[in-house]
Parts: structure tokens; C-alpha cells; sequence
């Protein structure tokens, strides 16, 4: 695929802004809706990753990708080069039996997933016949013209056409931990990525301040692309994938063990070395977790859909899991303990009176302003809906930014001079002012405005600051403008917690997970929402108190405190980091381009599907709708998830292992082997089956009531304890078999075959649930699974093709013997699990 536009320049920087749209064929009001049809077509989509090709066949390849499973392999080609036919054939056939068992469960899931992902897809503003529109970035071209504004995500490389105070993060190309102010200009052809302050460059966020770009690179062609490898780092590894790699590593010893002692043994007691090789290593098969993958993978599909249907699209599929196990949930007050339609109450002058000239300031500010958009300007707007103001013409604006905390427009004045309009945070609008309209502020007059600042915040009320400054004739402004401003009052907004947050938020911490709010709004007005909201006695850190404390205090304070008030988004992403370094899997909830960074520091990044595009990249999950209560559903799929998937990890070292280690030692004292290796692959196979249904299983309320953690530990004593029941019961069916048997091996392994499948089967029904196997009832698919599997188990020594595994038919004697062992296994299992419990 050809992703470079043609005739496109590696130093397109170093030409100018009109070089650049005559050679791309664009001009500044961007491409027409055909033009950019015909060049996606051409170039194809705008993505670092090329289209799937023969992914289906990539996911096959991997479900034989296991050691054990090529040795098997390679066994079994050595079987056909001694002729033993049918061996070969019944273990070439039943490997690949199950890995297309694996397969097709993780394509399927694989496939949901991407739909899912889908919905959220991020997108760009661009011009297209001259009008702006909304695509996905998927579908940005070179030659489109793309308009920015704060929490925009870049679309491509390109340079900047117009810029109004428009800085940039981007830190994942040069490191530079401060946005970056970009302009239009050109630089040298051997400018540095840094020295180029006139490009923006995929991978990239805007900061703050607007602007127009023109795309010239996209995809692989862009910077980002060419080193996509090197910024592609793999996320650091979770809890649950690192229970996962100790459990795998503990299985490997054992299966280590097993393999050498096993074939050495055999060989020793002048066994065929053909025969106990493929023992040997269909015993490591057995005992091996090969559906592991795949159950892992379709137990999160299976949340992923859950959590669609209610509200939560998932965009990192092992988050589930994490989500599961917080019990810290930060999160930001507006919109999500609120009921983020803010509604302005009043304006009022310095003197705290109702002013219409405060009101007609703040209108205009709010209508003119281009930046990011907020529910405030929205509430100021509608509030001035039926007045007869005269919207003046606009000069300038000076972008609010979470530095300054503060928006000004500049407009024309009808003294024909230009007056300049600012609101923003009142103490950071206050700093900018030297007097009010009533006189100098002076620290009498401050004192007396932050006295009504405090009353209002006290009743819940949100407070911003109006202010203004008259100039002569002028055209363009900046921030040193803001100096000098005459304080002209407050606007007051309304916005009520929202209806049923307390009771939520109560239900959240019956779920083990505590809430702490993380705002830049101030400590009196949130400290009334939160006692409002049921949050008894909250403890509270402001962002100077925060900004004073080392990391290691920090880490100790965060844990204690509940309201984080007047913080900046580098202090959100702190307390993320001193709670995750005191030990509690934490997630952050936020929707603004100053919650990229800690969303990044989560474990469990989560925004809304009308977040800016910077937020919702950098989130694991996103919220169809900004409640609460929506998370609290997805937090009891990520436990059902991780509790479904510990249930087939409790199966695989229950019976599996037991079965598998009884066989081993068999076969040192029998005369024959207990199963042929062809016969120990049927069983992994039928085993397997029911397994399929075990991500859509029912799962106990207390597995979902509070944070549960991989614990290898609990795995290891739950395999020390069932194991050898299992491989108990297994002795004694030896015993049994060997004298109803009368020594014949056929007879012997046909019932040792009933037996363990029947043991494997029923320790589902056993482990799958704390409770007692009669009072809790599994879902339907384990359940018929689990039933079709016994049935056919019962069946096989009975069917056509029995002679291909050398079974024969079984004597009732026999048949009873081995369903009697199968209940006083269960039996024995069910009271071993009430004193122990399952993982």
C-alpha cells in the first residue's frame, strides 16, 4: 500500500505554508468531499498498523505454538516413520482437534472486541468543501486542512496555517515535559524536531489555544510512524498478567519433573521408548493449561460485551481484570457526583448586587470564545437566551489554559478603541486586577470579595470572576495584556449533586472500593457537595498542600484523604502515583485534556464518550454515560471475569493434576502403562469441552462483594490439598480395577478412562463454587457441556470406533465400581472445600 503522498518532501517544513497546499493540491479551505474520498482510496487509512492480513491464521498458528504441543508433534512424525499408523493419526488428529477448540472460541472473541472498539473510535475536525466536519482520524488525508483546539489529538503530521496561543504536548517525541507553543513560520531543512515550532506531529495533543494545520504526512510516512516500534512500549505488566506468568512458571517445574522422570523411569523398567516418550509427554500435555489462552481471552470478551450492554465500552481487553480488582476510584466532581448541567444563577458587581453589565461581560466572552468547550460558557449562553444584547465584533482571544485559569476575549468598543473581557477561577481572575469599579482593590476590598466568595462556596454555590480592561486601537493581544484589570464581579452557578449519587456511592463502598475526588474547583464547594453526598467528615488537600509534601508523604496522605480540591492536572497525576505505590490498584475517572496524564498513571483509565479525544485515547474504558453507577456494574463484570477465569486455573490443578500424577506413579508399578498416550489426549480433549462455557458461568456474590487478587499461593495450597485427593481416589481405583480386571491392560485403562473423566467432569461442578454443589446452579452452557461430556464418556467403550483407542466394553461390575469412586470423590471434594475454600 502506498501511504506517501505523491511528490510529498521529507523536509516539508523547511517549505513555505503555500509551497505546501499548491504541492498537496489543497488550499486553505481544504479538499472537497470527493477529492479526499479518491486520495483514501489511494493511499489508504490513516492508521500505524497496516490492515489484517491472514490474522485468522496467525491466531491457528498460535494455538500449536507450545513446547509440549511440538514435541507431541514431533512424536507423532516419528511414529508414522515407524509405521505405527494409527497412533500417529488418532494424535495428530485429536491435537489439532483442540487446537481448533482454542481457536475458534478467540477468534470469536477477538472479533466482538474489535466491534466494541469500534463505537469509540477518535476523530478530527477538517474542512471539506470548504465546511468543517467531523471524521475519523482514520479517514484524515494529505491536503486536509485540520482545525485544533484544546484536546484535540494531531491527525498527522503537518504545519500550522493559524494559531491563536496554541501549545502542544508533545513529550512522546522530544521528552519535553512542557507544552510547546506552535506558530506558522518555516525552519531549515536540518531543524530538529524540537526546532521545528511551526509543526505538529502525529501522536501529539494540543494543550491549549486553537489553530488550523495542514496534514502533510500521515500514517507510517509520519514521525511518529517511523519510530512507532520504539513508542510502542509494552505497557507495564498488571497484577492479574503477573499471577498469570508465576502460575505458568510453577506449572512448567512441575510438568519439567514429570516429563524426565516419567520417560526415564519407563525406559529403565525396558518399556518401548517409542510408546513411553509419547506417554511421557502427553502426561505434560495433561496436566498443561493449553485452553488457558483462550478461556482467558473469551472470559474478558464475555465481560467486554456485558459492559457494552451496560453502558462501558472497553478499550484495553486486560483492564477487565483490573477493573475487578480496584478499590481506589478517583474521580472529578462536575458531571459525575454532579449533575454537570450547570445553570447560572446570577451576576452580581464587586458590592455582590445583581449587575446586567457583569452578565452582558460574560456573555460575550462566552460567545465569542473558540476554545475548549465548556458547560459554563453553555450556561451563561442559554441564561442570556431572551436578552437583547448587541454582540460586539471580535478582535482577539487569549485561550484558557490550567496554568493561568482564565479565558479573555478582546472585542471592539463602541469608543472605537478595543476592550478586553476576562473570566475565569475568581482568585486567579482577582490576581490579574488592581481595582473594581468602586474603587482600588486593595487588601480591604479583596478581603470582603473572598468573604462572599467563601458564603457562596459554602452553599454549594460555584463562583467565577468577571473582569475587563479598556484599550486604544488594537488588534492582537496576549497573556501580559491580562495585567491591570478592573474586577467587575461574580457569575454563580448551580450544579446539583446528582439524583441517587449518595446511594451509588454507598454501594460502591459495600464493593470494597473507596471514592476520593480529585478537582480544581475549591475546598469550601466541594467540601459541601461531599457531606451532601453521604461523605462523612471528609479529610481535604489543596493543591498547595499537595505542591509542599514530598512524594513519600504524599504517599502516606493520599491514602487518608478524601477530597483533593484546587489541584492541577501534574498534582492529579501524583496522587495516582503515591496511591498505586501504597498498594491499591486505583482508578481515575476524567474526561478533560488535563486528565491525559493521570489517566496514562492509572491502573484503570476511565472516560466518557464525549471526553475530549486526548482523554478518551489515553482511557481503558469509556463511558457510554458519565454515572457512576454505569462503573459499578462494570466493576462486577471485571470480578465475574477474574472469578470464571481462577475457576478454570481450580480445575486444571484439581483433578487434571491429580489424574495426571497418579498416572505417572502408576506407571512405574504396573506392568503396562495406565493409559496409552492417545487415550490421555481423548481425555484432554472431552475435558476441555465443558471448559467453554465456563466464562458465561454464574459466579457467587461473594467472589463479586469485594477487590479480589492473584494469589499464587492460594493456587499452590489448593493444589497441594485437592491434588492428592484426587490422586487418592485414583490408587484406589487402580486397586479396584486391577482385581476386577484380572491384570488385563484394555479392560484396566477402558475403566481408568470412565473413571478419570468422570472425577475431571465432576470437579468442575465442585470448584466452580464456595458454596455446597446443590445450592448453587451453574449456567447453562457448563452445564449442558458438562452433562454431553459425561454422557459420551459413559458411551465411548460401547461405540463403533472404540478398537482405535483399544477400548473394550465394560463389564457392570466395573461400571459401578467406577461411578461408586466418582461420588465418594465428590463426596470427600465437597468437605475438603469448606475447610479450604477455592481460589
Amino acid at each position: 500500500m502506498n501511504v506517501r503522498a505523491a511528490g510529498s518532501s521529507d523536509a516539508f517544513w523547511s517549505e513555505t505554508s503555500a509551497a505546501l497546499l499548491a504541492r498537496l493540491g489543497s488550499g486553505p479551505g481544504g479538499l472537497s468531499s470527493a477529492e479526499a474520498r479518491a486520495r483514501l482510496l489511494r493511499d489508504g487509512p490513516n492508521t500505524l498498523q497496516p490492515p489484517p492480513r491472514l490474522a485468522a491464521l496467525r491466531l491457528l498458528a498460535r494455538q500449536f505454538e507450545s513446547p509440549l504441543v511440538a514435541i507431541l508433534i514431533f512424536a507423532a512424525f516419528v511414529a508414522a516413520l515407524v509405521r505405527d499408523w494409527t497412533d500417529a493419526v488418532i494424535v495428530s488428529t485429536i491435537l489439532f482437534g483442540s487446537g481448533l477448540l482454542g481457536f475458534s472460541q478467540e477468534y470469536r472473541a477477538s472479533a466482538a472486541v474489535e466491534r466494541l472498539r469500534a463505537r469509540v473510535r477518535a476523530r478530527a475536525t477538517v474542512l471539506r468543501d470548504g465546511a468543517p466536519v467531523e471524521v475519523p482520524t482514520e479517514e484524515v488525508v494529505t491536503g486536509d486542512v485540520a482545525l485544533l483546539a484544546a484536546g484535540s489529538l494531531i491527525p498527522g503530521d503537518g504545519v500550522v496555517l493559524e494559531a491563536r496561543d496554541l501549545f502542544v504536548m508533545q513529550a512522546a517525541l522530544t521528552g519535553e515535559a512542557f507544552p510547546v507553543e506552535k506558530c506558522p513560520g518555516a525552519s531549515p531543512a536540518g531543524a530538529s524536531i524540537a526546532e521545528r515550532t511551526h509543526c505538529v506531529f502525529m501522536g501529539t495533543s494540543v494543550r491549549s489555544g486553537t489553530g488550523r494545520m495542514l496534514v502533510v504526512k500521515i500514517a507510517r510516512d509520519t514521525t511518529y510512524g517511523a519510530i512507532a516500534d520504539r513508542l510502542r512500549l509494552r505497557p507495564p505488566e498488571s497484577e492479574f498478567e503477573r499471577g498469570i506468568r508465576q502460575y505458568g512458571y510453577l506449572l512448567m517445574r512441575i510438568v519439567a519433573v514429570l516429563l524426565v522422570v516419567v520417560f526415564a523411569a519407563n525406559v529403565w523398567l525396558d518399556r518401548p521408548r517409542l510408546e513411553s516418550l509419547l506417554f511421557a509427554l502427553a502426561l505434560a500435555v495433561g496436566i498443561s493449561p493449553e485452553l488457558l489462552p483462550a478461556i482467558i481471552q473469551v472470559a474478558l470478551a464475555q465481560g467486554a460485551r456485558d459492559m457494552a450492554a451496560h453502558g462501558v465500552i472497553v478499550r484495553r481487553l486486560d483492564a477487565i481484570e483490573n477493573f475487578g480488582s480496584m478499590d481506589v476510584l478517583c474521580t472529578d466532581k462536575t458531571a459525575t457526583l454532579t449533575e454537570g448541567v450547570l445553570v447560572l444563577d446570577s451576576a452580581r458587581d464587586a458590592a455582590g448586587r445583581p449587575c446586567d453589565t457583569v452578565l452582558r461581560l460574560a456573555w460575550c466572552n462566552a460567545k465569542l470564545q473558540t476554545g475548549l468547550a465548556s458547560p459554563l460558557d453553555d450556561a451563561i449562553v442559554a441564561a442570556c437566551g431572551s436578552r437583547d444584547f448587541a454582540l460586539p465584533p471580535k478582535l482577539d482571544e487569549i485561550p484558557y489554559d490550567f496554568l493561568r485559569r482564565r479565558l479573555s476575549v478582546a472585542v471592539r468598543a463602541e469608543t472605537g478603541g478595543a476592550l478586553l473581557v476576562t473570566k475565569g477561577a475568581l482568585r486567579d481572575v482577582l490576581d490579574a486586577c488592581d481595582r473594581t469599579r468602586d474603587g482600588p482593590l486593595d487588601a480591604a476590598a479583596r478581603a470582603q470579595i473572598e468573604e462572599r466568595f467563601a458564603g457562596w462556596s459554602g452553599d454549594g454555590i460555584r463562583v467565577l470572576g468577571v473582569a475587563s480592561k479598556a484599550f486604544a486601537a488594537q488588534d492582537r493581544f496576549d497573556r501580559r495584556d491580562e495585567a491591570g484589570l478592573v474586577f467587575e464581579g461574580f457569575l454563580l452557578f448551580q450544579d446539583p449533586p446528582k439524583a441517587g449519587i449518595a446511594e451509588t456511592l454507598a454501594a460502591l463502598r459495600v464493593l470494597g472500593v473507596a471514592i476520593k475526588v480529585l478537582t480544581g474547583d475549591n475546598r469550601l464547594v466541594t467540601l459541601h457537595l461531599a457531606r451532601t453526598i453521604g461523605m462523612a467528615d471528609p479529610r481535604v488537600l489543596d493543591g498547595r498542600e499537595i505542591a509542599r509534601l514530598q512524594d513519600e508523604a504524599l504517599r502516606h496522605q493520599a491514602v487518608t484523604t478524601d477530597l483533593f480540591v484546587e489541584v492541577d492536572p501534574s498534582q492529579k497525576e501524583r496522587v495516582i502515583r503515591a496511591l498505586k505505590t501504597a498498594g491499591h490498584v486505583t482508578g481515575f475517572l476524567g474526561d478533560g485534556i488535563n486528565d491525559a496524564s493521570a489517566l496514562h498513571a492509572a491502573d484503570v483509565g476511565i472516560s466518557v464518550d464525549g471526553a475530549v479525544d486526548v482523554a478518551k485515547e489515553a482511557a481503558d474504558f469509556v463511558l457510554l454515560e458519565h454515572d457512576l453507577d454505569v462503573l459499578r456494574r462494570g466493576i462486577e463484570r471485571g470480578r465475574a471475569c477474574f472469578a470464571n477465569t481462577l475457576k478454570y486455573v481450580s480445575i486444571t490443578t484439581s483433578a487434571n493434576f491429580g489424574n495426571m500424577l497418579s498416572m505417572a506413579a502408576g506407571s512405574l508399578f504396573l506392568p503396562f502403562l495406565p493409559l496409552l498416550a492417545k487415550q490421555i489426549l481423548l481425555n484432554n480433549l472431552l475435558s476441555s469441552v465443558p471448559a467453554i462455557g465456563i466464562p458465561s458461568d454464574r459466579v457467587d456474590p461473594e467472589r463479586i462483594a469485594r477487590p479480589r487478587r492473584w494469589s499464587v499461593r492460594a493456587i499452590r495450597d489448593f493444589m497441594l490439598v485437592f491434588g492428592p485427593i484426587s490422586s487418592a481416589f485414583d490408587l484406589l481405583t487402580f486397586g479396584v480395577l486391577w482385581w476386577l480386571a484380572a491384570g488385563a491392560a484394555p479392560l484396566f485403562r477402558t475403566g481408568w478412562f470412565v473413571e478419570s473423566m468422570l472425577t475431571q467432569l465432576s470437579i468442575v461442578m465442585v470448584v466452580r463454587t464456595q458454596h455446597p454443589l446443590r445450592q448453587s446452579r451453574p449456567g447453562r452452557l457448563l452445564l449442558g457441556g458438562t452433562l454431553a461430556i459425561g454422557a459420551l464418556t459413559l458411551l465411548v467403550p460401547y461405540l463403533p470406533g472404540r478398537a482405535w483407542f483399544d477400548f473394550v466394553p465394560l463389564p457392570a461390575p466395573v461400571l459401578a465400581a467406577v461411578v461408586a469412586i466418582t461420588i465418594g470423590y465428590v463426596w470427600v471434594s465437597e468437605r475438603a472445600k469448606r475447610r479450604l475454600g477455592v481460589p
